[in-house]
């Protein structure tokens, strides 16, 4: 009886692992929202890491995440460096490409929980008074968050710290 358990238990887990490994190798987030602002108001904010606590989803470790900067102090070239506790990490931001007042590209390397390179983009493109910003982010799946992603939707809880992380911006913006 107890081998049988073991039998049909080492079965379901090789199950998973052989369904996680057919997810796609790279993966893609994105988020839209408009706000009551014009792109050259909003751009500063996004364009400027400096800028980014104004605005940026907070994790529920943040009050004690530690920020250095080099580079410019804005656009293409601008660094943050972060560490903190928990979910928060450490990496780097990296400014790659900076198109005033329509897009800002970032590159992200991560070196904790996991060391990996995602791209954020933002697009700004005016709607009448209005702007509708864009968040994209993507980069490798790796298997850990394949695995993850058998139990729960990336997207949606990436979704929801993208979401966050735009209404603050709006509400930043519009002050």
């Amino acid at each position: 009886m107890t081998l049988k358990i073991l039998a049909v238990l080492a079965l379901l887990i090789a199950a998973i692992l052989i369904f996680a490994a057919t997810k796609p190798p790279i993966f893609r987030i994105q988020r839209s929202i408009v706000i009551q602002s014009s792109p050259e108001k909003i751009f500063p904010l996004l364009n400027n890491l400096h800028n980014w606590p104004q605005w940026e989803p907070p994790d529920k470790d943040s009050s004690s995440t530690k920020r250095t900067f080099s580079g410019p102090e804005s656009g293409t070239g601008a660094i943050c460096d972060w560490s903190g506790p928990g979910s928060t990490g450490r990496g780097r931001m990296t400014i790659t490409e900076s198109v005033p007042p329509q897009q800002v590209t970032i590159q992200v390397d991560w070196q904790k929980p996991f060391a990996t390179r995602n791209i954020n983009q933002f697009t700004l493109e005016p709607d009448g008074a209005s702007t509708r910003v864009t968040w994209s982010m993507q980069g490798p799946n790796l298997f850990i968050m394949k695995l993850m992603s058998v139990f729960t939707s990336m997207d949606r809880v990436m979704g929801e710290h993208f979401e966050t992380g735009l209404a603050s911006l709006k509400a930043t913006a519009e002050r």
